[in-house]
């Protein structure tokens, strides 16, 4: 009998597969959102006297935490992301990625469920925000460590002058022998540079902190209506009845 029903966002008895399936392609992801459930456990054992029930309630807690904090690790953010992601328009950053004030924009995920759908919809939705928060955090990093800075001004500084020299002797053309060997010997001193220079922690610090400040926004943040994380889309329902 349940083998031949087929879902339909319009019934009333709509499995929530089918109901989630819906709500992502029509685009109401924060309805998804709002109505997650909370640990069941939790409150039943909370407003117990006895101390062994409320032990027992805090390790369930720990345990449902343990167990949200356990996906986010094991989760690909960057899944869903696509070209058209990055291409769109920038998300305000005041209303849209730290949130309005006054409402209650951060909390945790109650469940693994919410936190995957949390980090892969705000991934996508703020990706040029978070592109812009890594370039930030690599300049701060290299403010931190001026060896590495000198290492990369230094190796631009190769480039340009093995662009410089290509170009007014036409090495290309006339000794493309000696334009080649060049690009090489200037591969050779870049690759010397930034490794006495130690660029590459300081690379390796502004990835890890990048990607640990885009998890911990994108599974805090809650979701929104699309319409406010990007300013462009605020006139798309409204563009059907103009005709």
């Amino acid at each position: 009998m349940s083998s031949s029903f087929k879902p339909n966002p319009l019934s009333l008895s709509v499995p929530d597969p089918a109901l989630d399936r819906w709500l992502r392609d029509s685009g109401y992801l924060d309805l998804l959102d709002s109505s997650a459930p909370a640990p069941a456990a939790a409150a039943p054992t909370r407003a117990s006297p006895a101390s062994t029930s409320s032990g027992a309630g805090a390790a369930a807690d720990l345990l449902a935490f343990a167990r949200t904090l356990a996906s986010l690790l094991a989760l690909n953010p960057f899944a869903c992301l696509s070209a058209a992601d990055l291409a769109a328009p920038t998300p305000s950053w005041s209303l849209a990625f730290i949130g309005a004030p006054g409402v209650a924009s951060y909390s945790w995920p109650p469940t693994p469920t919410q936190a995957r759908l949390r980090v892969q919809e705000n991934v996508r939705r703020y990706a040029r925000n978070y592109a812009a928060l890594s370039i930030l955090v690599f300049a701060c990093c290299l403010y931190r460590m001026p060896m590495s800075l000198l290492g990369l001004l230094a190796s631009l500084a190769v480039w340009e002058a093995v662009r410089y020299c290509r170009n007014r002797w036409e090495l290309a053309t006339r000794a493309p022998g000696i334009g080649q060997a060049l690009l090489h010997c200037a591969q050779i001193a870049t690759a010397v540079l930034l490794y006495v220079c130690n660029l590459q922690f300081a690379l390796v610090y502004a990835i890890g902190l990048s990607y640990a400040v885009m998890m911990l926004h994108a599974s805090l943040r809650k979701l929104t209506p699309s319409s406010l994380s990007v300013p462009a889309n605020k006139n798309r329902r409204a563009q059907p009845r103009r005709s």
